[in-house]
């Protein structure tokens, strides 16, 4: 006979531990997840179409500027800078999904705790942004250096939300001030050098999966922890001034308790495609 004791315990503690998690992390997760699922039960693998992929984010500025000064937009078709946000939303297999979503949760649940949701919310887009900035630029300077060209990274096609990861990493870690971390209990490196420590491990051990996506995640990360974004950054009364408004709280009104809406306030400020790479 099954252990309904065992089974009854089990699901109380999955309950609580979803229960825990903060409304937005639990959000990208069910995001993530439901966008996973929906694209394997119609059998969408068409990655090429929403991945961060530099030569058609490339194709979409000549394509505007060719609107711009030719006055031919409409043969033109739409551009493709979706992509620097559908990229981390979109995952490659059950792996991919699974380990990038349970790394989330408690780097994203300490953030969320710290910021509020709306700062990290604004945070993962602003990230979003910026990785795909650097990601962009390093591409073109490699493809087109002159003494080594290596045109490789700009028909790389990258998805994942591990990029992000990689810079909360570096947030929370700066956040946090520890002076040290551990490398899956293996052995301790400094802070400082933890992201790039966790770059070279999974490099090393998993296969089709992108440096350039993660360490531009690491690079936006420090360009965030030493202030560099904060001109782009706004202040806390954006932040309360969203939190407080009222159709926030009408949409969220049946789901703050349940979900731990954290504001603020509450927070301690203190194919032609060379290959589809996991981020």
């Amino acid at each position: 006979m099954p252990n309904i004791v065992s089974e009854a315990g089990l699901q109380t503690r999955a309950g609580q531990w979803w229960d825990s998690i903060p409304f937005l992390t639990s959000a990208v997760v069910i995001v993530c997840g439901v966008i996973y699922l929906i694209c394997l039960l119609v059998g969408y693998d068409s990655f090429y179409e929403v991945c961060f992929l530099p030569e058609a984010i490339v194709s979409h500025f000549q394509d505007e500027a060719c609107r711009s000064f030719t006055g031919i937009g409409d043969k033109i078709p739409p551009g493709k800078i979706y992509r620097i946000y559908t990229s981390i939303i979109f995952h490659g297999s059950l792996l991919h999904v699974l380990f990038n979503m349970l790394a989330l949760v408690p780097l994203g649940s300490e953030l969320e705790r710290i910021m509020g949701s709306i700062r990290l919310l604004y945070t993962i887009i602003l990230l979003a942004t910026s990785n795909a900035i650097f990601h962009l630029i390093i591409a073109l300077v490699v493809a087109h250096n002159p003494f080594h060209p290596f045109e490789h990274l700009m028909n790389e096609c990258a998805i994942g939300f591990s990029g992000i990861l990689f810079s909360m990493i570096v947030i929370e870690t700066s956040l946090s001030g520890v002076q040290s971390r551990s490398v899956f209990g293996l052995f301790n490196v400094p802070a400082k050098w933890y992201a790039f420590i966790l770059l070279v491990v999974f490099q090393l051990l998993m296969t089709n999966v992108s440096l350039l996506g993660h360490l531009c995640g690491i690079l936006s990360g420090f360009a965030y922890t030493f202030g560099l974004f904060n001109f782009l950054i706004p202040g806390p009364s954006f932040y309360t001034a969203i939190e407080s408004s009222s159709w926030l709280c009408t949409i969220f009104w049946k789901h703050l308790e349940k979900l731990v809406f954290v504001d603020a306030a509450e927070g301690d400020n203190s194919s032609g495609f060379d290959s589809i790479i996991f981020g």
